[in-house]
């Protein structure tokens, strides 16, 4: 059975911080010399308090993402969530597909993930990713949800105009 709280981020806290402490952040390719360009802000987004991702994912320079990034809790350390079955998104966008990245303490390299990938429509509307749908990126070990210590929202993988909004993030069992 699952304990504490299952909000992520129900964003009733000033921007960028969310309900766990930690601070939203956007990072692009241009950490690794992409050019995809972006920005983050709170805006109401058809009646909803949302964070928002805008930007253009571009594939020059051997990039291609744009990522809305928290730690899960303000130190850094991870967190258990093997009493959770997945994760929730109240997700709003244009028809695009995206996806959402877990890192744990385990992983070495910034390209390692799991992985999970779904659409954000026009209207605002609840995404489900059970834990066991994530696919392991460029790692062989399983996931492991006692160490879960980040996740991200991406846009990737191919040249498009990202716009996503997120009114909340959970955990659900």
């Amino acid at each position: 059975m699952a304990s504490g709280s299952p909000v992520i981020d129900d964003l009733s806290h000033p921007h960028p911080q969310s309900s766990r402490g930690t601070h939203w952040q956007l990072v692009s390719d241009q950490v690794m010399g992409g050019v995809s360009a972006g920005e983050m802000t709170r805006e109401t987004v058809d009646g909803h308090v949302a964070l928002r991702m805008r930007g253009e994912v571009s594939l020059e320079n051997n990039g291609g993402f744009l990522q809305l990034a928290l730690d899960l809790n303000p130190d850094g350390a991870p967190m258990d969530a093997s009493g959770w079955k997945g994760i929730e998104l109240q997700v709003r966008g244009a028809g695009e597909a995206y996806n959402l990245h877990l890192r744990t303490e385990d992983m070495t390299r910034s390209w390692q993930s799991y992985r999970a990938d779904f659409i954000a429509n026009p209207d605002w509307h609840t995404v489900r990713l059970d834990f066991a749908d994530f696919e392991a990126h460029r790692l062989e070990a399983p996931l492991d949800l006692s160490k879960l210590r980040r996740i991200g929202l991406v846009a990737i993988g191919r040249a498009f105009d990202a716009d996503l909004a997120l009114a909340g993030v959970q955990f659900y069992a």
